[in-house]
């Protein structure tokens, strides 16, 4: 009887991030492209089908006649202000199918691809245009919880980056900088809290950022961030690894509730059980086969209505994971980023993340002001050699600094 070949499915195989970054530039041109339907009166479930449909047809043009598995690694979802985890309603439920985008709003779109079980999900949060901000300008408020998400995400990036990476400097200076200790959960909520307060705005809390795997985008290590009561993350970031990182910003208290709003959006967990009823079991057969251990909404089944019946037993026996839907407390407006990245020994590499903001539309009187985060945030996420190069000849406006500079060291990775 031949071997099985083992097949190495870790940042050493070339392949691997070949198809992470593959998956990551379908989320990006699709994130993008939804981003750019998101207006004033329109309809949330059909941008949410919309934006699966065009998940699924830039997927299908890759890897054609490979036996692989590819697909959605997160199906679109489009959250309204004081939502916060992914919204995804539908059409069956007459009253959440006619939920339309409101003028001013703050809103979180996310959605993911996978390439052989390699997922890319990608999270940006923008608001819809309204005469408040007319001329393209985000003032008071709008500014303070935008520029809070963005530079709390800068920060939390560099901050999970393994001492010394990418140091630069003498060979005793690197030495040195490798010889620190990592920063600590506690530590790096502590950092990112002095970020948002100085925006007037306050971390969402158990805001959690996972390792990535093939064919899991929760695995065994965890950073929470601002945790609740009894919770508490698990492990930092090593060289080798593909973490999913999010950033969640409240311009209230951060406090999270969890809404009435059906649950709509699951995903299969390694637990096998007997399932009694046919609908179940058709159902759960659907799910494998179209999805795997990703997550889908319940929108993207055959019949949406067999579907509603068919897991209730599934998260039951916990043969799925349901995904409730929780807000602000107090429904104050929040903020989401969502970056799929890879950490290599040349640093941290962006594979899927939200476009960089025009920070000059941005009016607010409020700044970062602590000289140790405005330090950190001036650091490259990777290594490059010509960075200081192409800064000069693009002669870009100070407040872009850190997305450019990270834009360039990626680009170089």
């Amino acid at each position: 009887m031949a071997e099985e070949t083992i097949i190495d499915y870790s940042l050493n195989n070339p392949d691997t991030l070949t198809k992470y970054k593959q998956a990551a530039q379908i989320s990006q041109k699709v994130l993008e492209t939804v981003i750019g339907w998101c207006v004033e009166g329109a309809n949330i479930v059909e941008l949410c089908e919309k934006g699966d449909k065009l998940l699924d047809e830039e997927v299908a043009k890759v890897y054609k006649g490979k036996k692989i598995t590819k697909g959605i690694a997160h199906p679109t979802t489009i959250s309204p202000s004081p939502y916060i985890t992914p919204y995804t309603p539908l059409k069956s439920d007459t009253e959440e199918a006619a939920v339309t985008l409101k003028p001013g709003e703050v809103i979180k779109i996310q959605l993911g691809a996978q390439i052989d079980g390699f997922g890319a999900i990608v999270c940006d949060s923008i608001i819809i245009p309204s005469e408040k901000n007319q001329g393209d300008q985000l003032p008071g408020r709008q500014a303070d919880l935008l520029l809070a998400t963005h530079y709390a995400n800068e920060l939390l990036l560099r901050l999970m980056i393994p001492p010394g990476l990418v140091a630069s400097g003498t060979e005793e200076e690197q030495k040195k900088a490798a010889a620190q200790k990592p920063y600590t959960q506690a530590k790096i909520t502590q950092m990112l809290e002095k970020i948002v307060k100085s925006y007037n705005c306050n971390l969402v809390e158990s805001t959690t950022c996972w390792l990535f795997e093939r064919n899991e985008i929760e695995g065994k290590k965890k950073i929470i961030l601002a945790p609740g009561d009894g919770v508490k993350g698990e492990g930092l970031p090593e060289v080798g690894e593909v973490w999913g990182v999010e950033m969640g910003v409240s311009l209230g208290t951060g406090k999270v509730k969890t809404l009435s709003n059906r649950t709509t959006l699951h995903r299969r967990t390694t637990t096998t059980y007997g399932l009694k009823r046919p609908s179940s079991r058709a159902t759960l057969s659907e799910i494998v086969k179209k999805f795997g251990t990703f997550p889908f909404s319940l929108r993207q089944l055959e019949d949406e209505r067999a579907a509603k019946v068919g897991v209730v037993e599934c998260v039951r026996g916990n043969v799925l994971r349901q995904y409730e839907v929780v807000g602000d407390k107090d429904n104050d407006p929040v903020a989401r980023l969502f970056t799929t990245v890879a950490i290599t020994k040349n640093g941290m590499t962006r594979l899927a993340a939200p476009p960089s903001p025009d920070l000059a539309k941005y009016k607010t009187e409020n700044k970062i002001t602590d000289e140790e985060i405005l330090k950190i945030l001036e650091q490259p996420i990777g290594k490059g050699t010509s960075s200081k190069s192409k800064n000069k000849k693009k002669k870009k406006k100070p407040a872009k600094k850190v997305e450019e500079e990270e834009g360039e060291s990626s680009e170089e990775e």
